[in-house]
């Protein structure tokens, strides 16, 4: 079931893509990042709240909500900088360097979460990286 979501987080980000770049012009990439980011937070609201976890809230740890924030300001600054280069360049070279963190993600899970490191994940990772050079070069 994994992999359903997954392919339609990937099908959502091109979408989102494509309709960003097509909303952000003639309009500040910060003030469009901030209207998406409330878009964003009352959808997941409306969701948290009608599927009854909001209940759950008590239960979140210190830990948790820490590395929570910390991935939000993460999120954050990634939207705040892909809404600016996706302005200023073509949405065809941008999305190729945004999705370019899933190799920068995959090193990351092998060097913080200690996950396995395998010939596919290796084959895949550099086939990205070699893609994501062969379309902004």
């Amino acid at each position: 079931m994994w992999i359903v979501f997954a392919l339609l987080s990937a099908f959502f980000a091109a979408l989102t893509s494509i309709l960003a770049k097509i909303g952000i012009q003639d309009v500040n990439s910060n003030l469009a990042t901030a209207i998406r980011t409330v878009v964003v937070l009352v959808m997941s609201w409306i969701i948290v709240f009608a599927t009854g976890r909001h209940n759950e809230m008590a239960n979140i740890g210190q830990k948790n909500l820490l590395f929570l924030i910390l991935s939000g300001i993460a999120t954050g600054l990634s939207w705040l900088c892909y809404y600016r280069a996706l302005q200023m360049g073509d949405a065809s070279k941008v999305m190729p360097i945004d999705k370019f963190s899933l190799v920068l993600g995959m090193v990351m899970a092998f060097v913080v979460l200690r996950e396995t490191i395998t010939v596919k994940t290796v084959i895949g990772g550099a086939l990205i990286t070699i893609g994501t050079f062969v379309l902004i070069f």
